[in-house]
């Protein structure tokens, strides 16, 4: 990895230049390299009061920022602490929960997949799940309360659920969703028997919701593979990458760099939440 240039480095060379005037084209290159290095440590200092001001104001318990092009890294940043009003500080080398950020490691996972001829985008995805094989969309519900269900118009596809485009939801932000559990205990036994797990909320396709899909695509990964999801993200992703510190299960080592989770209270007060604990998978 190309190293940063640190601001002593860019003084350092700035301080060079300034000495090499003797000739008129020599002047207008030093001008331009001391400008863009007084350009560069002024962005770097703006965005280093920014962070400083926000871990003060307790809006965050603490932030380790990078900003990179193809090329090398543009700005670094680190302050505040793991747990807020606790040491130890914030390092470079910090362990933070990924959360929903997973979605795009497993979407690269199933895209090198497509690339080796193993799964298509555009084609019906394989049929490893009756929610995926023979998908039915929730229409609503009739005067007493029943789920009306029909058949989705098109299978669902690799890119639907990759672009949250399939029709599947979380419960969270969509009331047909969260109304469909109780729904279908309403139904008579045999007809609950052959009601979806999870239904769509729409069709393929038709339109955009965030909601569960990406955790179908990794069950696709680990059937299409052959491997279980963590083994496959750690062989052809973490590994080649150098990721060493991203895993489903981190060590105890890991663990004493691991930041707390904060909740935010109704008064926008940050609460450090209980360690979360890492049971082996």
């Amino acid at each position: 990895m190309l190293r940063r240039p640190s601001r002593r480095d860019i003084v350092k060379s700035a301080a060079k230049l300034a000495t090499v005037t003797s000739l008129g084209a020599c002047h207008a290159t030093v001008a331009r390299a001391e400008r863009a290095a007084r350009s560069e440590i002024g962005a770097s200092s703006r965005i280093d009061a920014m962070l400083q001001d926000a871990t003060r104001a307790g809006d965050v318990p603490g932030v380790v920022a990078l900003a990179a092009t193809d090329n090398d890294i543009i700005y670094e940043g680190i302050v505040g602490r793991r747990r807020l009003h606790a040491a130890p500080l914030m390092t470079r080398d910090t362990v933070f929960r990924v959360a929903s950020m997973i979605k795009p490691i497993a979407s690269v996972a199933a895209l090198q997949l497509v690339e080796q001829g193993k799964l298509s985008l555009d084609a019906p995805v394989p049929d490893i799940d009756p929610d995926l094989g023979a998908p039915h969309v929730l229409d609503g519900f009739d005067p007493k309360g029943l789920p009306q269900l029909r058949p989705a118009r098109r299978p669902i596809t690799l890119r639907d659920l990759l672009t949250h485009t399939a029709g599947f939801t979380y419960r969270l932000w969509d009331k047909k969703a969260v109304r469909y559990p109780k729904s279908i205990a309403l139904l008579q036994k045999a007809e609950r028997a052959h009601a979806p797990r999870t239904p769509l909320m729409f069709d393929p396709g038709e339109r955009w919701q965030y909601g569960t899909s990406i955790d179908l695509v990794g069950r696709i990964v680990e059937a299409t593979s052959g491997e279980r999801l963590d083994s496959y993200f750690r062989k052809h992703i973490f590994d080649p990458l150098g990721m060493k510190d991203t895993a489903f299960d981190i060590s105890p080592e890991q663990q004493q760099r691991e930041a707390s989770s904060h909740r935010r209270g109704p008064n926008g007060a940050l609460t450090p939440q209980p360690q979360e604990r890492h049971t082996p998978r």
